[in-house]
């Protein structure tokens, strides 16, 4: 018998296919949603459990902890010199950093090469730098202090005028190494304005001190607002400073009072959490008065492409600025640094007929120096291998996570912790969490590793952020329309785009890591040694020049690198640092 078929409609294909479809949209949201949870998830374990755990043992035995702390005779100097530290550094760098990035700016097309010197004090570890400013300052042997005893009416004294080791000087030191970052968040700030807007304002007859408070000051609002409160932060938390150069003199602030709570015997965690507690407290309000003052960040946005450039008017002004910020924080530094180095000793004068490279082949003799090298380095690039797709991730979410608002927000609030929290927080808190079970980590370079990983997940975070923000939608609106998918636009337009972010992000982190020293002084082990921390122990035994001769292999090792990171990132990878 014949069967008779009918053809196959559109209309009858539409209906057995469209459940189809909508099933593998619905698969695909619902694995998309489990890999965000997943993803926040992640982030929460980095960032908030060591912290909890940690906190969590100052509540033990009654808050003993707490009393403890609370309860020592110098607490009210300890604190006292800490918020002192924090806004004196903070208004040095803020009125630094901005003046620095209004400079790099208006530098003429021929000395456009100046504006990576306002960078350079990043590339110089800060225990490197803290010590060549020892170098410089010490009250009796340091070289400026030497040659200021030869003016008239400082030529009576046998030590000073400056003393180096004093509150004000770590402020005025803090300040001058904080301008750096200040100036990064603000100049990409600069080159974001939109040029057409400051002219329409000056055509239109306004002065120019106007254009700068009504057009350019606002616009920049955003940037101010992220680095006044990295810099409050930072100064909050600063370590190696007062470690370094305020021990001897009695200057403790919260940071280094925990780091000896923790280096007792045994090492007193509870004491030390407690101690840490209000820097907690801040840097967490500190975290979300910046979300509250920023708000929707797409209202700073003046263009939306990669081919936009800012042009400011050109200013010899700007040139000057630069070179005697660099004079002052750079240059001096790393001069006392060379002649400590090539010294058999440290005094206040120099003679060249007795410079040597016999330091340098000391610590190359031996074992610690290169081993502490290859540390740093292989750490610092497996922290970066895992931090830059976190950060990426994290940022696409924060830009375009808008399915999910909840897990958003999280994400947003997760990656900023580490800059509310101070670095020897974390590195007690890794410490506390990764000796005792259920994981155990301590003396592999894993918990260095993770340590570093949540340090940088601000940084990685936010450099990609902003550049996602610049970039806007339009080419990722135009790849979906073309009929890419979520990954290929990734991939083949996103990605491409942002090189110069990445490079940039990676020469940022590259300089933060190999130069972090407070978290990794706390979770070292004898194999773990990186070059901050064994330059620390050549301080501490009071070998000064071969302290100097570390201090300038480290910032060998870190201009390498952030060279190499600029060449892979090309040519807009500084401009994107």
């Amino acid at each position: 018998m014949a069967i008779l078929t009918l053809p196959r409609t559109e209309e009858h294909e539409s209906v057995t296919t469209a459940p189809n479809g909508m099933r593998n949209t619905a698969v695909r949201a619902g694995a998309r949603r489990m890999g965000v949870v997943a993803f926040t998830a992640l982030l929460a374990y980095l960032v908030v459990l060591p912290i909890v755990r940690l906190q969590l043992t100052a509540f033990e035995d009654g808050a003993a902890g707490y009393s403890r702390a609370f309860g020592l005779s110098r607490i009210g100097q300890i604190l006292w010199y800490t918020l002192g530290l924090a806004i004196g550094s903070l208004a040095i760098a803020m009125v630094l950093g901005t003046a620095l990035a209004w400079a790099a700016s208006r530098l003429p097309r021929r000395f456009a090469f100046l504006e990576v010197l306002p960078i350079l004090p990043i590339v110089i570890p800060a225990v490197a730098s803290i010590v060549g400013w020892a170098f410089l300052l010490s009250p009796r042997p340091g070289y400026l202090n030497a040659m200021l005893r030869n003016l008239p009416w400082w030529s009576h004294l046998e030590e000073g005028p400056v003393d180096i080791y004093s509150i004000e000087w770590i402020v005025i030191i803090t300040g001058f190494s904080l301008s750096s970052f200040v100036f990064m968040f603000v100049r990409s700030g600069f080159e974001n304005i939109n040029s057409e807007m400051i002219e329409a304002a000056q055509v239109s007859g306004m002065p120019e001190w106007k254009v700068f408070f009504r057009i350019t000051l606002p616009l920049l609002r955003p940037t101010l607002i992220y680095g006044s409160g990295v810099a409050l932060l930072l100064g909050l938390g600063q370590f190696t400073g007062p470690l370094l150069l305020g021990t001897n003199s009695g200057v403790s602030v919260l940071t280094t009072e925990m780091y000896f709570q923790i280096s007792d015997s045994p090492a007193q965690f509870a004491t030390a959490a407690a101690l840490g507690s209000p820097l907690l407290v801040v840097g967490v309000v500190v975290v979300f008065a910046q979300k509250a003052m920023l708000g929707n960040q797409r209202r700073f946005v003046t263009h939306g492409g990669k081919a936009f450039k800012s042009q400011g008017r050109p200013s010899k002004a700007g040139v000057a600025v630069i070179l005697v910020f660099s004079l002052l924080s750079t240059i001096l530094p790393l001069l006392a640094l060379v002649f400590v180095a090539l010294s058999r000793y440290w005094r206040g004068t120099i003679d060249f007929s007795t410079l040597t490279f016999d330091n340098f082949r000391t610590i190359f003799s031996g074992t610690a120096v290169p081993a502490a090298v290859g540390n740093s380095l292989m750490f610092s690039f497996a922290a970066m291998a895992i931090v830059l797709p976190l950060g990426f991730v994290a940022a696409g979410l924060i830009v375009r996570g808008q399915r999910y608002p909840a897990l958003r927000l999280l994400v947003d609030v997760l990656v900023s912790m580490p800059l509310g929290v101070p670095a020897v927080i974390f590195g007690a808190a890794f410490l506390l969490t990764y000796t005792t079970g259920p994981i155990i980590l301590y003396g592999t370079p894993w918990v260095v590793i993770l340590v570093y990983v949540t340090l940088m997940l601000p940084f990685a975070t936010r450099m990609q952020l902003s550049s996602m923000l610049a970039l806007g939608d339009s080419y990722l609106e135009a790849s979906r329309v073309s009929g890419a998918g979520f990954v290929a636009t990734n991939v083949k337009i996103l990605l491409p785009l942002m090189r110069g972010s990445l490079g940039g992000t990676a020469a940022l982190l590259f300089v933060l890591l190999t130069h972090e020293f407070t978290a990794s002084l706390l979770v070292r082990a004898s194999r773990t040694q990186v070059m901050g921390t064994i330059l620390f122990e050549y301080w501490s035994n009071g070998g000064y020049p071969l302290v100097a001769a570390v201090a300038l292999v480290m910032t060998g090792v870190t201009a390498v690198g952030v060279t190499a990171a600029m060449l892979a990132g090309g040519a807009d990878a500084m401009s994107k640092m």
